[in-house]
């Protein structure tokens, strides 16, 4: 989904991304995938939001999300993993997509996880596996894909 062109596939994103970085193809850009979740237990829902976002530096961004929502989750633990799975999932589909196109771009994962609160114990596992499966991995407070972008998405249905 993104907020002005609708529901697109993966391949339409995909296009959609080159033809933005065509438009200015000088300037600097950073390619970032991140999730977040959200639990309403009274709906006995948590709702997964991955966000790409294709970031012109100084200059602005575009983003598309995709929503999954699941029965409850309700550990922490495990929604962190969720997360930083759908976010893996996102950048080898995203990597496979864009080799098909002849384009090469690195790729960060945002992570919701930082070292104030319940997450700090999870930092250092989660990042582990995020740069051993070759991306550069961000936290809070400054993984924004994840922590402002995805985030704004999991308490909609639109």
């Amino acid at each position: 989904m993104n907020p002005t062109k609708g529901t697109l596939t993966l391949d339409q994103v995909v296009d959609d991304m080159i033809q933005y970085v065509e438009t200015a193809p000088n300037d600097k850009y950073r390619v970032i995938i991140g999730s977040d979740s959200h639990t309403n237990p009274g709906k006995g829902t948590t709702t997964f939001v991955t966000a790409i976002i294709i970031h012109r530096v100084g200059k602005g961004a575009r983003y598309y999300f995709y929503r999954l929502p699941q029965h409850v989750v309700r550990s922490l633990r495990q929604r962190i993993y969720t997360e930083a799975s759908l976010s893996l999932n996102t950048c080898g589909e995203l990597t496979k997509l864009l080799q098909e196109r002849q384009q090469e771009w690195n790729l960060e994962v945002h992570v919701d996880v930082g070292e104030k609160g319940a997450t700090k114990s999870l930092i250092k596992e989660v990042v582990g596996w995020i740069t051993q499966s070759g991306y550069r991995a961000t936290i809070k407070p400054d993984s924004f894909g994840a922590s402002k972008v995805a985030d704004r998405y999991t308490r909609c249905s639109s």
